[in-house]
């Protein structure tokens, strides 16, 4: 435990003298104060308000800004110390195979779950000060939601930089995992619906595999109950999980996914060629 924790604090002190760590902040930091600046709290949409229309807008941003940070940076912990040596160095550390893995895995969950936590809260604090009421069940179930798509990403990343044996084949192995899960939303699920060649329970089961849909799906929900902008997608949906259901799913199943896969990383890192 002792060489797991070494290992992470390493980690965030590497990643907070990084060049993305430095833009990753400003990203989250400044879309919430662009979101102020242009009085989106002043603004109305279904009825929302205030920090409640902020939220929603930041929360869609993140959708498509987080998974392709996290998954570009994180690829780069293993592929990368591999790549420049640095992990052949390590071998001649005392320090567990284990305790590297999962104390990077650790270090760099803070490093990027950390920025986007900062910006909502942040929005919270100028909110309030600024006399607006913060809706706290809203922000307690997004910055729940967010920490479960972190955690998927993240292990998603690392399964990648356990098995590509050089940065460009990770970064490029990342981003193309980031475009099909980003395809694979609700055009692509439309498209099989209308042809009716298979039932749309299938269908609405193949698009919740997808993290990303199942991300979207629950941020909508909290805005819009019944889910009236999926159409029949939502009878299915609420037919098979109900709605408390759905949004506990939306949150274990993200961060299941992740562990699942930082865990298959880690095997592969183990049992594989190390150098």
């Amino acid at each position: 435990m002792k060489q797991l924790l070494l290992t992470a604090r390493l980690d965030i002190a590497e990643s907070l003298r990084a060049r993305w760590f430095q833009i990753y902040t400003l990203v989250f930091g400044g879309i919430v104060a662009l979101l102020f600046a242009f009085g989106l709290t002043e603004s109305r949409v279904l009825g929302f308000i205030g920090l409640s229309r902020l939220l929603v807008s930041y929360i869609q941003i993140t959708m498509a800004i987080l998974p392709v940070f996290v998954l570009i940076t994180t690829v780069r912990s293993v592929a990368g110390d591999r790549e420049t040596g640095v992990l052949e160095y390590l071998l001649a550390l005392p320090v567990s195979l284990g305790a590297w893995f999962w104390g990077k895995f650790l270090g760099r969950y803070a490093v990027t779950f950390a920025p986007v936590f900062l910006a909502m809260l942040g929005a919270a604090a100028w909110g309030h000060f600024d006399g607006i009421e913060v809706p706290w069940p809203t922000f307690g179930y997004y910055t729940a939601l967010l920490a479960a798509i972190a955690l998927c990403f993240l292990g998603l990343g690392m399964l990648i930089s356990a098995i590509a044996h050089s940065t460009d084949v990770a970064q490029g192995a990342a981003f193309l995992l980031w475009l099909a899960l980003l395809l694979f939303l609700d055009l692509i699920l439309l498209g099989v619906m209308i042809q009716g060649r298979i039932d749309p329970e299938l269908a609405v089961t193949i698009a919740l595999a997808n993290p990303l849909q199942v991300f979207r799906t629950a941020a909508l929900s909290v805005f819009d109950p019944q889910l009236v902008v999926l159409g029949p997608a939502a009878y299915v949906i609420f037919d098979t999980f109900g709605a408390d259901g759905f949004r506990l799913f939306a949150l274990a199943y993200p961060a299941a996914l992740g562990l699942a896969a930082a865990s298959g990383g880690y095997l592969i890192f183990r049992r594989g060629n190390l150098l």
